[in-house]
């Protein structure tokens, strides 16, 4: 088998394809052929070294990868429910850049014959739908009508979160970085658009919501972390789950001065502050809440009978063979791609 190993933090030449001997599958484990591996952001930050469960979790070496689609070659004694040669999708706490990975049962899913996605759009689909989900439905009291803001929509969370959202009945404002992916958030079913490249974003929001949002859905940081509390109407729900404006970046690296001047940049929440405004802040990071098989279960069955009811759109997918790896960092980096990126095996 080969995998995509990073020995210690570094650009993209630390990603190397590696050769390994297959693995067994332990009693509650299956084996499963990759056949696609999704790309998201927090790969990124594990390769850079500054993904804190990744260090925590795994360690150097790691193998970056939380989600993943391919076939059973090997269940363990006791797993029920799959068999060889079953189409599965599934996540992973990290390890999915790989052409066989053994995986517990319980977070593998069978594909159904007549799937509205294809393998490849289940790759790249539970990592940033789970997020979505968690954050909407088990964070958040959603009533119908509500006013949400979504930042970076037309990214793999931003437009999970919108469309997510319009199930729930909820008015979904979503912002952009560039004109060419206003037509996607729209698709995803968003009430409005905002494009920061061609409009004042604060204004905007403004104009679309006077009163404020119940709720912002913020994974930039310190950017926009600010203003997107104080554009929260009484009651408002600030929610975090990443800090991608922090990463400031040349040729795969980090610029570490510019990085420690945005950690300082981060607001801090004084309680006293929150209880007089009436506001709240909600962060999380589903890295850590692996053991939760639970909520695993509930947000999985819910969302798969979402696609195949075609309530949920696929995401526009980029593709990248196995090795062309760097290649797929250096494009999330950049931020121009709409959707999800996968590696293709």
């Amino acid at each position: 088998m080969k995998k995509i190993v990073i020995e210690r933090p570094g650009g993209y030449r630390r990603l190397q394809i590696k050769e390994f001997d297959r693995p067994s599958p332990a009693d509650d484990e299956v084996l499963v052929e990759v056949s696609a591996a999704g790309v998201n952001f927090a790969d990124v930050f594990v390769r850079l070294g500054l993904y804190k469960s990744g260090k925590q979790f795994v360690g150097w070496p790691i193998t970056p990868g939380f989600e993943f689609s391919g076939k059973v070659l090997e269940c363990g004694r006791n797993v029920d429910g799959l068999r060889p040669e079953t189409a599965v999708f599934g996540v992973t706490r990290f390890g999915a850049y790989a052409s066989h990975l053994c995986v517990p049962a319980h977070q593998v899913y069978a594909i159904a014959e007549e799937s509205k996605f294809t393998p490849d759009q289940w790759a790249a689909f539970p990592t940033v739908f789970l997020t979505a989900y968690h954050g909407l439905f088990h964070n958040l009291v959603l009533r119908s009508g509500m006013n949400i803001l979504v930042h970076s929509a037309a990214g793999g969370v931003g437009g999970a979160l919108v469309q997510l959202g319009k199930i729930a009945g909820c008015r979904m404002v979503g912002v952009v970085g560039a004109g060419h992916k206003v037509s996607i958030v729209a698709g995803y079913g968003a009430d409005a658009v905002i494009d920061k490249s061609r409009e004042d974003l604060w204004a905007r929001a403004e104009a679309v919501c006077p009163r404020g949002f119940d709720v912002v859905f913020d994974g930039n940081g310190p950017a926009t972390l600010k203003q997107s509390y104080q554009h929260l109407a009484p009651t408002g729900k600030l929610v975090t789950y990443g800090f991608h404006s922090m990463l400031s970046k040349r040729g795969g690296f980090p610029n570490y001065l510019k990085l420690a001047v945005q950690y300082f940049r981060v607001p801090r929440y004084n309680p006293l502050n929150l209880t007089n405004d009436n506001k709240s802040l909600i962060a999380f990071n589903l890295s850590y809440l692996f053991d939760r098989s639970d909520l695993l279960a509930e947000s999985m069955q819910q969302l798969i009978g979402w696609v195949e009811k075609g309530r949920i759109k696929a995401p526009p997918l980029q593709v990248f063979a196995f090795e062309e790896v760097a290649a797929a960092h250096r494009a999330l980096e950049s931020g121009t791609t709409v959707g999800k990126l996968v590696l293709k095996l």
